[in-house]
């Protein structure tokens, strides 16, 4: 069962819905290329990393690089004894499509022991059809597990205006594949963080500097059961 969020936060999460590509490239309609994910800092082989596959939300939209969530939330393992390195593989305006395209050079990578998979809201966008995403994001957790790699899926809300039964399948969606997958689970990613004014940019979507530093908490706190000191 999707956790009970109130009326405030499932609005919210609508409008974010609705924006998010607003502000982003659109890859597929101009018929771009899956760019590489950018790479936190000091990256080496032998260190563990945390993958973050997204879209604008982990791609850090109107941040630099060092106010993104990834970013952050490598200082804020390490400042916790915590020995990973986090790769910034966002893209703006991605599907679960484009993230299940580029999944395999992704979690390729040497050393992945984590995925923190933040897909979807474009899909909402486009009124794609919940099983081709539900298809998608299963597939990228089958790879990543095939991998032995963690999983932190992190959910998102569909409107009202998408009908009750598309929002129904959709919002459900998420949960069923963490349950599905026996993977972990985050229901919301911006929680404390939307409607508010001042932790967002001009758009009123997508987080500010401030902003992202309680995202980066949020997934914080989500990640830390699965994560291991050496």
């Amino acid at each position: 069962m999707l956790p009970r969020l109130d009326h405030l936060i499932l609005t919210v999460a609508v409008a974010a819905v609705l924006t998010l590509s607003a502000c982003t490239t659109d890859r597929q309609a101009t018929g771009a290329t899956n760019p590489k994910p950018l790479i936190t800092p000091n990256i080496s082989g032998q260190r563990p990393k945390i993958v973050a596959l997204g879209d604008s939300l982990t791609a850090g939209f109107g941040l630099t690089e060092n106010e993104s969530y990834p970013y952050l939330l490598q200082q804020r393992l390490k400042a916790d004894g915590y020995d990973y390195e986090v790769v910034n593989a966002g893209v703006s305006g991605d599907t679960s499509l484009g993230g299940l395209e580029r999944a395999d050079w992704v979690l390729g990578q040497e050393n992945v022991e984590i995925l923190i998979l933040e897909l979807g809201a474009n899909d909402l966008l486009r009124g794609m059809p919940v099983a081709r995403m539900k298809d998608n994001l299963s597939k990228i957790i089958q790879k990543a597990k095939a991998r032995n790699i963690k999983i932190l899926l992190c959910g998102m809300l569909a409107p009202p205006t998408m009908g009750a039964e598309y929002q129904r399948a959709y919002t459900n969606a998420f949960p069923e594949l963490a349950s599905e997958h026996n993977v972990s689970f985050m229901p919301f990613v911006l929680e404390g963080i939307a409607l508010k004014r001042e932790l967002n940019q001009g758009d009123g979507i997508h987080p500010n500097a401030a902003g992202a530093k309680i995202m980066t908490e949020n997934i914080y706190n989500a990640l830390r059961p699965m994560l291991t000191k050496r």
